[in-house]
């Protein structure tokens, strides 16, 4: 192995295809990514056929870019990372037959990626001082994690949503007041106007596990608030839905999150996915970890939506350990993390 390790990243778990090129698993030598957010806005969410016909079309072109875009060849790569779970099996799938087929072609070995353990490994780019062990929350519109990193590779799970993830919820509830799709960054934008303390949502708890998270019952309360307030004729003030729900999913977080770090004693706190981009949650956050002492770590917002770059993060730390994949990889819709 030499002294440096290049890795081209292939990320097409959901609507995000992407590709890049990353040194010794921190330094991004590219990072190219064709997002499909203005064509699923038209349908209000996702439509997994189309992002997969999308995905086919513009593969080859992303990775073309990410080389070029890094000044290398091919033949400079030492492996071949890819995201194989979770994520839309057809989007998946186009990502792990591109990679399959460039390392069959060229004998460069291969190495699947686990699209959260990605996440998490954003925060190595650009935290340079940043080793585990340390609690990270991922937060994105599929996944809500507490998550113990160990070690590189090594994850304990302390908590996930046992129905709708957090960013689940913000396209929901952005939808149910008119903002649309994405929801996450428009609840983001048009809470500033609003008062967070103008309606009391519940914040849910989990009885059988304290650090497991549930939205589902907070999305129903927006609806229901909604449904009561149209019945009786009364105004709905957006601003002020969209902060107060956003302050119950941020309560939330933050509590399950800083109570793991404090009963773990590990004074290194990260965030990432897609919801980690969240400027409330950021600031709620900082102040917080700030308060107890705690160094806290996130990646820049582009490094929290759906890149390879993250995913060559994690590739190198694989790679390193000797993790390789064969040929017959394949997607694996509903991977959990820690599964191999």
């Amino acid at each position: 192995m030499s002294e440096d390790v290049t890795i081209l990243a292939i990320e097409s778990s959901c609507d995000e295809t992407a590709a890049a090129v990353v040194r010794n698993g921190r330094e991004v030598l590219s990072n190219v990514i064709f997002s499909q957010i203005d064509l699923h806005t038209l349908y209000g969410g996702v439509v997994p056929e189309i992002a997969s016909r999308k995905h086919i079309e513009k593969i080859n072109q992303v990775i073309e870019e990410a080389l070029k875009k890094a000044d290398r060849k091919l033949t400079d790569m030492d492996a071949i990372a890819v995201t194989y779970g979770p994520g839309l099996v057809g989007a998946l799938l186009v990502g792990v037959s591109a990679a399959k087929a460039i390392s069959f072609a060229s004998g460069i070995p291969l190495i699947g990626v686990h699209h959260i353990e990605g996440h998490i490994s954003a925060n190595y780019i650009e935290n340079k001082d940043l080793e585990p062990p340390f609690i990270c929350l991922v937060i994105s519109g599929g996944h809500t994690h507490l998550v113990v990193v160990k070690d590189y590779g090594q994850y304990e799970v302390l908590g996930r949503t046992r129905d709708d993830a957090a960013g689940e919820a913000f396209d929901k509830v952005a939808r149910a007041i008119g903002l649309g799709y994405p929801g996450g960054p428009k609840i983001d934008k048009v809470s500033k106007e609003g008062n967070p303390e103008a309606i009391h949502f519940p914040r849910a708890k989990v009885a059988e596990n304290e650090y497991d998270f549930s939205f589902s019952g907070l999305k129903s309360a927006v609806l229901n608030y909604l449904n009561a307030a149209n019945m009786k004729g009364e105004e709905i003030v957006v601003p002020d839905v969209a902060a107060s729900f956003q302050k119950s999913v941020v309560d939330v977080l933050v509590e399950h999150a800083l109570d793991a770090v404090e009963k773990y004693g590990l004074k290194k706190f990260a965030i990432a996915g897609g919801v980690a981009s969240n400027s409330t949650l950021r600031a709620t956050f900082e102040k917080a970890c700030r308060e107890r002492d705690i160094a806290f770590y996130h990646p820049s917002p582009i490094l929290c939506t759906d890149n390879a770059a993250m995913i060559g993060a994690a590739g190198y730390y694989e790679y390193i350990t000797g993790a390789r994949s064969g040929l017959d990889l394949n997607a694996v819709p509903n991977l959990k993390l820690g599964e191999r």
